[in-house]
């Protein structure tokens, strides 16, 4: 039984093929994010170090967790809190969490507008990868946004004697906004992805 033959790629036309080519300048920009997620891991090293210094008493330590994350004392602070603590922590799960979204938006922009990356087999392939395009990426990314935006405003209501009143209803404000906006555009995909059949 013969096999048969490979589906012959049909040769682009000169402009048409300029066209799709320039897709890969947009290699610099997912170049560029990697380089800030970079950052983001020193930033996070950095913070972590800190606060294992500030556990066995180093006041520089302290003073820069302090700093970093905006907190506001009566008193003088000598040595760890509960509330600095948990600030901390919430700023370290804030850097997971943009690292998370940077991965998505490397990864998952990259495979959408640029080239496949031929994953497929690949044990460590993210399990969204295998069905992802424009519509769930943007889905996916507001889902993060909004989880990045809720631990924001967590850090800003343990916080909140530091913090306007202003800056508080703000901040609300803006996370349901977020949230309003991802359940607008996953249900506009649903629609568009499953229209409603016509009844006549």
């Amino acid at each position: 039984m013969s096999t048969p033959a490979p589906k012959q790629l049909r040769r682009m036309r000169p402009i048409p093929s300029f066209i799709f080519a320039s897709r890969w300048l947009q290699l610099p920009l997912y170049i560029g994010l990697i380089a800030a997620q970079g950052v983001y891991v020193f930033h996070f090293w950095v913070e972590l170090v800190h606060l294992l210094e500030a556990v066995f008493g180093s006041q520089t330590a302290l003073q820069a967790l302090v700093s970093s994350i905006g907190y506001k004392s009566d008193v003088a602070i000598t040595s760890l809190n509960e509330t600095i603590i948990m600030l901390v922590v919430l700023a370290l799960i804030d850097v997971v969490m943009i690292s998370n979204l940077l991965i998505m938006v490397i990864i998952g922009g990259y495979e959408t507008f640029v080239s496949r990356m031929d994953l497929e087999g690949h044990r460590d392939q993210p399990e969204w990868l295998s069905h992802v395009n424009a519509s769930v990426l943007k889905v996916k990314l507001g889902t993060a946004i909004i989880g990045i935006s809720s631990i924001h405003l967590l850090k800003t209501f343990i916080n909140a004697a530091n913090y306007d009143e202003k800056v508080l209803i703000a901040q609300t404000a803006i996370h349901i906004t977020f949230l309003l906006s991802a359940i607008a555009i996953a249900y506009t995909d649903r629609l568009m992805a499953h229209p409603p059949s016509d009844s006549h």
